[in-house]
């Protein structure tokens, strides 16, 4: 079977201190054959104790090293996980264009300045209207920017939030949701589909089983599956899962990108 894990973070990322090569050298250990480099830049981050920033030539520079040093042992993109911020859009467009990545996750980490990770973002508002204004966020996001090519664990919004019940329903949000999809695959973006709701005790990867269900009624084909791993241990956690997943949705094949330009490998 292939396994592919295409969401991953090193110490260039300001939440791991995982060396880049101990991240590469776990997914050989574990029979990977292709990997994604997917260390964050999130312009604009409201916490100065991560401010998710990098040194490009640097990344760059230490991520082509080790690509060329493990080529014949797995496949490795060139990659990064992008913060999508309305209050950042040139820095974050003009940042896309230059810079080359074989692969770009964008991802929705603060709405209104404000991060999700923690309460600030949700205090003070009920939950539906918390929940409602993230997905608004994330299809204003798919509307405004072009140069992403999986949007990044869609439904996290209820993994922090500190409410009696965090729980999210697919129903309870389709209407904006299925916007989203539809949106996503006009557009010719997919889906990661993120392990780490098993690691943060959600009960299921992100997105749920049932919007990933409507993304292939409408038509939705590209996904990657990622681990979002930031220590060598996590890389490739609980992908039995999710391809098990993938097969009882009817995907049969999961996507790895070159240039930005996806390729469909079989299961």
């Amino acid at each position: 079977m292939y396994r592919i894990d295409y969401h991953m973070h090193s110490n260039f990322s300001s939440d791991s201190e995982a060396e880049m090569e101990d991240m590469i050298l776990s997914a050989i250990d574990k029979g990977l054959t292709h990997i994604a480099l997917t260390d964050h830049v999130d312009f604009m981050y409201p916490d100065p104790e991560y401010p998710f920033l990098i040194d490009y030539d640097e990344y760059r520079k230490k991520a082509m090293g080790l690509i060329d040093k493990y080529s014949k042992k797995i496949n490795i993109a060139f990659g990064v996980e992008m913060g999508l911020q309305p209050c950042c859009e040139k820095m974050t467009i003009d940042f896309l264009n230059e810079k080359h990545f074989d692969f770009v996750i964008g991802s929705t980490h603060c709405v209104a300045g404000l991060e999700m990770y923690g309460d600030s973002f949700y205090r003070g508002k009920k939950k539906e209207d918390a929940y409602r204004e993230y997905f608004e966020d994330v299809l204003n996001s798919v509307k405004t920017y072009e140069g992403f090519n999986v949007y990044g664990h869609l439904d996290y919004v209820n993994r922090y939030g500190g409410y009696a019940d965090n729980s999210l329903r697919y129903i309870d949000y389709k209407d904006i949701i299925d916007e989203i999809l539809k949106e996503l695959i006009e557009r010719g973006k997919g889906l990661d589909l993120n392990t780490s709701g098993y690691r943060y005790k959600i009960g299921y990867a992100h997105p749920q089983k049932d919007i990933l269900k409507a993304y292939r009624e409408f038509g939705g084909e590209i996904i990657t599956t990622g681990s979002d791993a930031h220590k060598p241990h996590d890389v490739a956690a609980d992908f039995d899962k999710a391809y098990k997943l993938l097969r009882e949705i009817g995907f049969k094949y999961v996507t790895v990108f070159k240039d930005r330009k996806p390729e469909f490998i079989k299961f």
